[in-house]
């Protein structure tokens, strides 16, 4: 017989965290700040940049990783002339599910004349983690946009593979309003995808990269070259580039991308941000 003062079962504290932030352009190629809010345990910080480089910005996640029922939602808005770089100081970490799944979100806004750079770490799934993400980029017609991307499918450095648990990850590019590109992976069954010759193939990573710029199309052979063929115009003015094999070999391919796109399409230095290298 159940007693009526029973003690209800426990509830966990779940983050509902957000980082809102709106850039307009500064003199010698920079940017200010507009608007910033920002909720625990989103926090952006603003170190100094490297000489050379427009201004950059670091998402932190305090907490430190994001368990099962955690939202988070990120906002980055550029100003027509603005000029930015987003990075992480690590890698996010997404840890093991006991039911409900994490979701993260992000958006982007790209004016006329502005460039953003989207160059946060690797995202890591432990085993038994479900992740849902949706990105989504909204870009005038003469904005510029590097972005990537890289999922770690289980904690490599502990021979764990991601095989359970559920992950959907989805991409919306529009430029000038209409949309140019979609994208979405979803994994129900990780462990069965993993070995699956047309899907994952034995891969425990997979990373994006995409160019957005009225001359994409200039830079596809040399896209290709860095992505073993794995690189396409998707729509004009878009490039889209695919890694996926050893967590460490990705990491260092899309490092070396970055490192030659940022520099032949933005004009920025030819190196990674500084906290890639710290």
């Amino acid at each position: 017989m159940l007693r009526d003062d029973a003690p209800s079962p426990p509830s966990h504290q779940r983050a509902d965290g957000r980082a809102d932030l709106v850039l307009a352009p500064a003199p010698g190629g920079s940017a200010w700040l507009r608007h910033l809010y920002q909720a625990a345990p989103l926090r952006w910080l603003f170190p100094d940049a490297d000489p050379g480089e427009p201004k950059a910005g670091a998402l932190v996640n305090v907490a430190g990783g994001l368990a099962g029922g955690d939202r988070v939602a990120t906002t980055l808005g550029l100003e027509a002339g603005a000029r930015f770089v987003a990075t992480t100081p690590a890698a996010e970490k997404v840890y093991r599910s006991l039911g409900a799944g994490t979701e993260i979100a992000c958006g982007l806004r790209v004016e006329d004349d502005a460039c953003c750079e989207w160059l946060p770490q690797e995202t890591i799934l432990f085993d038994g983690a479900r992740l849902r993400r949706r990105f989504d980029i909204a870009l005038a017609p003469g904005a510029r946009l590097l972005a990537a991307e890289m999922l770690v499918l289980g904690r490599a450095a502990h021979g764990e593979a991601f095989a359970r648990g559920v992950l959907m990850d989805r991409w919306r590019v529009a430029r000038g309003g209409r949309l140019a590109w979609a994208d979405a992976l979803r994994l129900d069954d990780p462990a069965a995808a993993r070995d699956a010759r047309f899907v994952l193939s034995g891969a425990g990573a997979v990373a994006t990269l995409l160019l957005a710029a009225p001359d994409a199309a200039a830079h596809r052979d040399r896209a290709r070259e860095l992505a073993a063929g794995a690189a396409s115009l998707v729509a004009p003015g878009l490039l889209v580039a695919r890694w996926a094999g050893e967590a460490g070999a990705v990491r260092a391919a899309i490092g070396g991308a970055v490192t030659v796109l940022r520099a032949d399409a933005l004009g920025h230095p030819a190196r990674l941000p500084r906290l890639w290298r710290t």
